[in-house]
């Protein structure tokens, strides 16, 4: 096997200031959610700054964003969870079920997130071994290309074995042994050098690969989940049955690139990943718990339907609160993973929560609803803005595409005004604005021989306006 060093530790120049900055070239506003989450996010590097006998007791403050769809919550989460390189996964509440109902056990968020964890070590761990991964697959590749040689019958082997004697007379033999050798290990260099060329990517080849196919299937479904403790008896049966292999045709290229994955899964120690991964999940793991209002009964009342809503907040105490969760690669435990949870809370209050799951959620943050100044910038200010990633579609059709300041404040305004007439569904009402104003540019440009393309503020109008104050069709289509 081979040993990987890790690289999964929290950047200690990541101050709160630097992470804000990071936020603000994708989020736009939203400052007191951003100072909420870099704050959390610094702590986390302080606390492994301190001696172990600190650092075990100090809990991460999980926080509670409370604010309309789609004004930045779960993108905060997640671009935080990115700038930190850690395991991350938003899970909406709504899918959960208290225990003894059907649904979705809530371990199973812990279980995604050390999935999530275990494939960002096997990644960093398998691109680590590409260079030794492919030297070795080159050299399966030349021999499935290259014939075998033929290993001649050496009469000095045959004597020497029963006779104890040499036989001067067939030293020939040998010599001529060496002479084949010497050649096929000529030819073998040549094809390599051609191989690396890519002279030979063309070729045909056959190879043996390995057979993905599960050996044995339990009940005919493609996984059965051990007393819920996420371990799929057939991965189990087929780690204990041996590899099958298959013969595959293809060109060199593929084969190569097959050959080269194979081996670099060969070269990893999976214990050594498992471990890093888990301690990767338990340190540095985010959950994104969205739609936490939606399991809230109003006013308290638990009776009657909606008393499975209280057990779900229930079942999800002890893994904000802290506890040891069994997944197939060993136990995780949860007291030190970042709970991010969010909702919009405008048929109940924040208060409906148990008392005791409001008390694990000690930061509570309110974001604000998108204002026309909002809109705009999110149309423009973030990376790969929303007419940013139009402009580059377009472009590969050999046309420019280009807004007006003025285009840009009327899309703002036509949505700000959608948004406060009907459901507010924040900064994605933009793209489905976005899609209407150039619907017509989308479907005809490839046959259009124009190289640049306006779109003004009475081009915006003019494809907009009707729409946002017909009210019969704004509900099919804003």
């Amino acid at each position: 096997m081979t040993t990987v060093t890790k690289s999964n530790k929290l950047n200690p120049d990541l101050t709160p200031s630097k992470i804000i900055e990071h936020l603000n070239r994708y989020i736009i506003g939203q400052d007191k959610a951003k100072r909420s989450v870099a704050i959390a996010l610094r702590n986390r590097i302080r606390r492994r700054a301190l001696p172990p006998e600190m650092s075990h007791e100090i809990m991460p403050k999980n926080i509670l964003m409370v604010g309309p769809t789609g004004v930045g919550k779960t993108e905060i989460a997640r671009r935080l969870a990115t700038l930190s390189n850690a395991p991350f996964v938003k899970v909406e509440a709504t899918k959960f079920t208290e225990v003894g109902y059907v649904g979705r056990d809530v371990e199973t968020i812990i279980r995604d997130l050390t999935e999530f964890a275990v494939s960002m070590v096997r990644k960093r761990m398998i691109e680590a071994v590409q260079k030794p991964a492919l030297e070795k697959a080159e050299q399966r590749l030349l021999d499935a290309m290259l014939p075998k040689p033929e290993k001649k019958f050496s009469m000095p082997e045959f004597m020497k074995a029963f006779t104890g004697k040499d036989e001067d007379e067939n030293k020939e033999d040998s010599d001529e042994n060496a002479i084949e050798a010497e050649k096929n290990e000529r030819t073998r260099k040549r094809f390599l050098k051609m191989l690396r060329d890519g002279k030979l990517d063309g070729r045909d080849v056959e190879i043996e690969v390995n057979d993905s196919t599960s050996p044995i299937s339990v009940f005919g479904a493609p996984g059965v989940d051990i007393l819920g403790m996420g371990i799929n008896i057939n991965e189990m049966l087929g780690g204990i049955m041996p590899k099958k292999t298959k013969k595959r045709s293809m060109k060199v290229k593929e084969a190569l690139r097959i050959l080269q994955q194979e081996e670099a899964e060969k070269l990893i120690d999976t214990e050594a990943m498992s471990k890093e991964a888990l301690d990767l999940a338990q340190e540095d793991g985010i959950v994104f718990l969205d739609e936490i209002d939606k399991v809230v009964v109003k006013g308290g009342n638990s009776h009657g339907p909606d008393v499975s809503r209280e057990g779900v907040q229930r079942d999800l105490l002890p893994i904000v609160e802290g506890s040891v969760v069994q997944t197939r690669y060993g136990p995780v435990k949860t007291d030190h993973i970042l709970f991010i949870a969010a909702g919009a809370f405008s048929g109940v209050k924040p208060s409906d929560l148990i008392p005791e799951l409001q008390g694990r959620f000690p930061i509570r943050v309110e974001l604000e609803p998108l204002t026309i100044e909002n809109l705009k910038r999110i149309l423009t200010e973030p990376e790969n803005s929303l007419i940013r990633q139009y402009e580059a579609l377009i472009s590969t059709e050999g046309t420019e595409l280009t807004f007006t300041d003025e285009a840009t404040q009327e899309i703002a305004r036509l949505a700000h005004k959608m948004n406060s007439e009907m459901e507010d569904i924040g900064a994605r009402r933009l793209h489905t604005m976005m899609e209407q104003l150039l619907e017509e540019i989308s479907f005809n440009v490839s046959d259009m021989a124009e190289e640049k393309i306006e779109i003004t503020a009475d081009v915006v109008r003019e494809k907009l306006s009707k729409l946002v104050e017909n009210r019969d069709i704004r509900r099919y289509l804003l």
